[in-house]
């Protein structure tokens, strides 16, 4: 059975992308702020983050013989919340070549009509940060702190604070900075909610949206992500823009075939936005 985190009582409706009409998610309204530890919460947070990254490092290698499909739509909107009409919306199947070689196939992709501009950083933390896992090699990169406790729907979790290390940073790598939810009983994360992070030139111009990712129980074993939701106002220097963010991953499939995998290796580009600086 599916163990989904989205909880009726504490979400807004969201609005469909057209490529995907046929049903609306609930979108996380506000942040809560977790219990903090009481005196007799007994939790041995190094063994959970312990535990926890070994889930995370099994559950990456098992989404990499996965095929999905990636529906994304940002909009520029104006300080109301109103789409201006300015935006980028793109889907795409991630899939398997003959030779077993992971790729991106763009299915839909009408022209984008952004006004601000892409930035490599910004497609990183479309497929690295936004999806968020933090493995047992990634973990003596960040600061990981137990904050508490927090039921989300019908789901114990343990709610950590992570954040990069500035001595472990390297520079032009993205990194994600926030909180993490983790299950109490199948310890993997089941919601995120910060920002990519990383050391860039321009900073002021290079400005990134806070998000909350949600993953749902696929196969009866893995937490896999299945929506990313961020609206939020971007302050470059001499301006600021809000947008709106929604990235679904649906349809997971197991891959039956042996695979060594490294995503992005092939990509449709005659669709894809070739990545440009924001203004």
């Amino acid at each position: 059975m599916r163990r989904i985190v989205f909880s009726a009582g504490v979400f807004s409706t969201a609005v469909c992308l057209t490529a995907i009409a046929a049903l609306c998610f609930p979108v996380w309204a506000a942040a809560q702020a977790p219990t903090p530890p009481a005196a007799g919460d007994h939790v041995d947070a190094d063994e959970i983050i312990r535990k926890f990254a070994a889930k995370e490092k099994e559950f990456a290698e098992a989404r990499n013989n996965y095929t999905y499909r990636q529906t994304l739509k940002f909009q520029e909107l104006d300080p109301s919340g109103n789409p201006t009409g300015h935006q980028w919306e793109q889907v795409s199947d991630i899939i398997f070549t003959p030779e077993a070689r992971r790729m991106e196939k763009v299915v839909y992709a009408p022209v984008q009509t952004l006004t601000l501009l892409l930035t490599p950083e910004d497609l990183a933390d479309l497929i690295y940060v936004q999806p968020f896992v933090l493995t047992t090699d990634q973990i003596p990169d960040y600061d990981v702190t137990y904050i508490g406790r927090e039921k989300i729907d019908e789901i114990n979790t343990y709610v950590f604070s992570v954040r990069p290390k500035p001595k472990k940073t390297v520079k032009g790598k993205r990194y994600f900075e926030g909180q993490a939810w983790v299950d109490d009983r199948d310890l993997q994360i089941v919601k995120t909610y910060g920002k990519g992070v990383g050391t860039i030139k321009d900073s002021k111009d290079n400005q990134f949206p806070r998000f909350s990712t949600y993953r749902e129980q696929i196969d009866g074993k893995y937490w896999f992500p299945t929506y990313t939701y961020a609206d939020d106002t971007l302050h470059f220097k001499d301006f600021s823009q809000r947008v709106k963010l929604v990235v679904r991953y649906q349809d997971y499939k197991h891959y039956e075939g042996k695979s060594t995998i490294k995503f992005g290796d092939v990509v449709d580009d005659k669709t894809t936005p070739p990545p440009t600086k924001k203004k």
